[in-house]
């Protein structure tokens, strides 16, 4: 459905700055939301919250509704006692980017200390708060608690690697592991009780200073989660090894020549339908309570989605395949309601994909920096925009606006300059910015490393680099009264400051 005419910034909370090695719930991420409202914004543009394993990737996840322990505020553990000053101030100085190997050797350890804290010394309140948490989150919650447990005593190994009674989720066998596993199922409880608690106080701080915040839906899950493991008969497994007998990924494109090979399994579509959809529906339900609008990652994937068979190193040898997404979005707006959409649109599009998109009402996206390689027609240039859309100078998968212009040849940047009609390369950020914000798409999202005007080297992911990503950060003094100036001038200036905000419920009216 449209939004609202407003803006706002692209930042994942692991960007924030701390002193623990990674951005977190705590002191800086309420300091940022201060840093939105002051400049006048009203979105806040986050990735997927979810645990990250192998390759720190918050779109390969051991679960799609879990929040990343990585982001619990180790002041907040602190302020509720359960951990000393001591323990917090005697941790090394960590580099700005984010470490994650060190990261985990540093919060894991705490996050236990502060759960047998928790277990030995919480007030009634607080173990009546935390049962509640985990008798409401049952749905998804038991089942992650348990694969986090066994996966921890498996040494980290993937679940299809597990004995065959584990893998094939006897009864039985499911039981004892329960049994055998009380401590360590207790500790993926609390750990998820606590970044609950952390994530809905920052929320309802953001809310009540004006601003939604619009999370991301990976259209896949990975293969190694709790929701591959518990619901298998949801995805297209190889009943002897669990593997994938499809991949997911997409075919050459933008970002890459051979394409890009994701690994995840394609979802059983037809055993979905039959359930209503009913894994789907709980996994928006469940992003909606973290949430106030949905940016579906990959949306052309509920048209028609690249099947790669298991076995292949490259996406190239792949076929799209037809998928619901008509019966699924319909069933979807039955149950929830119209949803507060945007739909990922980029890649090889087709008409059928814009079909999908427009007969939901989707806000489609438009990238600034893939509109001056072409002609006129090309769709990314702004007044080929519709109101209904949401323009970006770039993603999260873009290099920043000033990198990606400092690699373009002298002759493409003239280009980029006549469109713009400056005459120097200077602030060619902010001229960018000013383009986003003065389009008629309803939603603008900058990227704050465009804000700061950040070369290529805080790009915070390279789609087909499959290591170094996702650890940029932000110095803490980068934050100023006269940014937040310079961005409200111009939210001001092209009528993207809401007057006054409709209530959180009703945003997307």
């Amino acid at each position: 459905m449209p939004f609202p005419r407003a803006s706002g910034v692209l930042l994942h909370p692991t960007s924030f700055p701390s002193r623990f090695g990674i951005g977190d719930l705590g002191p800086e991420a309420y300091r940022f939301i201060d840093f939105l409202a002051a400049s006048g914004q009203h979105i806040w543009q986050i990735l997927p919250l979810g645990p990250t394993g192998y390759g720190d990737s918050p779109y390969q996840c051991f679960s799609a509704i879990a929040g990343n322990p990585l982001l619990i505020s180790l002041e907040s553990l602190r302020d509720q006692g359960l951990l000393p000053d001591a323990d917090l101030d005697q941790q090394p100085e960590l580099p700005l980017k984010v470490d994650f190997g060190w990261v985990i050797h540093i919060k894991y350890p705490l996050l236990r200390q502060a759960c047998e804290a928790f277990r030995s010394q919480s007030t009634p309140e607080q173990k009546q708060a935390f049962t509640e948490f985990c008798q409401t989150k049952a749905d998804w919650l038991d089942d992650y608690a348990l694969f986090m447990a066994l996966k921890d005593a498996h040494g980290g190994a993937s679940w299809h690697t597990w004995e065959p009674e584990l893998v094939q989720r006897q009864p039985e066998a499911l039981e004892a592991a329960r049994q055998a596993l009380v401590d360590p199922i207790f500790y993926h409880q609390f750990v998820q009780f606590q970044f609950c608690q952390q994530w809905s106080a920052l929320k309802d701080y953001a809310n009540q200073q004006r601003i939604q915040i619009l999370g991301d839906l990976p259209i896949y899950v990975a293969h190694d989660s709790a929701e591959v493991w518990s619901h298998p008969e949801f995805f297209q497994l190889d009943e002897a090894t669990g593997l994938p007998k499809q991949m997911a990924g997409v075919p050459p494109d933008y970002f890459s020549a051979t394409g890009q090979l994701w690994g995840n399994p394609i979802y059983n579509w037809q055993h979905l339908q039959e359930q209503d959809f009913s894994w789907w529906v709980q996994r928006f339900q469940a992003m909606l309570e973290c949430v106030d609008l949905i940016r579906i990652d990959h949306f052309r994937g509920f048209e028609a989605y690249w099947a790669v068979p298991q076995g292949e190193t490259t996406a190239v040898n792949g076929e799209w395949v037809q998928a619901p997404g008509q019966t699924f979005f319909k069933h979807l707006r039955d149950v929830l309601g119209e949803l507060p959409i945007v739909a990922e649109d980029l890649g090889l599009i087709t008409p059928e994909v814009e079909a999908l998109r427009d007969d939901f009402n989707f806000p489609g996206m438009k990238i600034l920096q893939f509109a001056f390689d072409s002609d006129a027609d090309n769709p990314y240039l702004p007044f080929q925009y519709e109101k209904n859309s949401v323009v970006y100078t770039g993603t999260h998968d873009n290099d920043t606006t000033l990198g990606w212009f400092n690699q373009r040849s002298s002759e493409q940047q003239e280009r980029v300059r006549q469109y713009l009609g400056c005459t120097s390369n200077d602030g060619i950020h902010w001229d960018l910015i000013r383009l986003a914000m003065s389009s008629v798409s309803n939603l603008a999202i900058i990227q704050l490393q465009d804000l700061l005007g950040l070369d290529s080297e805080s790009r915070m992911n390279s789609p087909s680099q499959e290591s170094g990503n996702w650890g940029w950060r932000y110095h803490s003094d980068a934050l100023t009264p006269e940014l937040a100036q310079q961005l409200r001038t111009l939210t001001d200036l092209y009528g993207r400051t809401l007057k006054p905000l409709p209530p959180a419920e009703n945003w997307s009216s």
